[in-house]
């Protein structure tokens, strides 16, 4: 049986890699996980516990579409970024600098996040409203940091292999505070509450703009994808959807229904998550097969 379904497996494998990893993974991978020294977190901290799970797929959208509600954060990404002529490149430079600040040794991580602060450098302008942004502002930062941390936690929460206790939680939201600090965020939360009281405090800050919106129907519906993934990602876009708060509906023009999303969506999320953390497993003998 799980010879027959191998197939299966290295074609959803490859699909992931080539858009999530992009080009030589064998080689990233031996660069992040295999080059010695010391690394900003132990082997056992829970920010490597969610960071390697399948549920990252799901906070990642999520992420991607809480961080468009703040104007300024938007006009950022629509006038400098190219994810609609290249999407996945984006993704892959996400992926990458989330991988080697996690997991690779402490000087990797250094230059990663020096090349994150290089790039956030030229992106500077003025957004409709006429005010302006720039990528380096730490308050803008501290938005995109909190977006992702919540984002990431939430999904794990709902979608992750393992229970992630009380204390694991808050203790993800500190290691994640050791990022958010290298890239210019001063005051990054600690805890869970914490992050939860500076999520509260954006409120006031957010709005749905013609900008955002464009880029969420691109995200969940317009994606560049074979006819075959479809369905796959459908399911991984709306269980995303599902996951956001109820007050980010409306400003984003995204359907809010409870019912739907506890009996239909959220099973279908489980098992698309369980579908990728199955292809991305190693196959027995893959060691030994090179």
């Amino acid at each position: 049986m799980m010879a027959t379904l191998e197939p299966a497996r290295t074609w959803i494998a490859q699909q992931i890699r080539s858009r999530v990893v992009g080009v030589d993974p064998q080689q990233k991978n031996a660069q992040i996980f295999d080059t010695p020294g010391p690394r900003w977190f132990p082997e056992n901290s829970p920010i490597r516990l969610v960071h390697s799970d399948a549920s990252m797929f799901v906070g990642g959208l999520r992420a991607l579409l809480l961080q468009s509600l703040h104007p300024l954060a938007m006009a950022g990404v629509a006038e400098h970024s190219d994810y609609r002529s290249d999407p996945w490149g984006r993704l892959q430079r996400t992926a990458d600098f989330l991988a080697t600040t996690t997991f690779g040794p402490a000087a990797m991580a250094e230059q990663a996040v020096a090349v994150v602060k290089r790039v956030h450098g030229r992106v500077v302008g003025v957004a409709d409203d006429g005010r302006p942004y720039a990528a380096n502002d730490p308050h803008l930062l501290h938005w995109v940091h909190l977006a992702e941390t919540d984002s990431f936690l939430v999904a794990y929460k709902r979608y992750g292999q393992r229970t992630l206790s009380h204390a694991q939680a808050d203790s993800y939201v500190e290691d994640a505070a050791v990022i958010a600090r290298k890239l210019g965020v001063t005051e990054p939360p600690l805890t869970v509450r914490m992050l939860h009281d500076q999520l509260r405090a954006f409120r006031p800050e957010m709005r749905g703009t013609d900008a955002a919106r464009e880029a969420a129907r691109f995200l969940l519906i317009d994606p560049p994808l074979p006819l075959a993934a479809r369905p796959a990602y459908l399911a991984l876009s709306a269980s995303a959807v599902a996951l956001l708060p109820a007050w980010t509906r409306w400003p984003l023009r995204l359907p809010f229904l409870p019912v739907s999303e506890k009996l239909v969506i959220g099973p279908a999320g489980q098992a698309i998550t369980e579908v990728i953390r199955w292809s991305m497993r190693r196959p027995a003998g893959a060691d030994q097969q090179g």
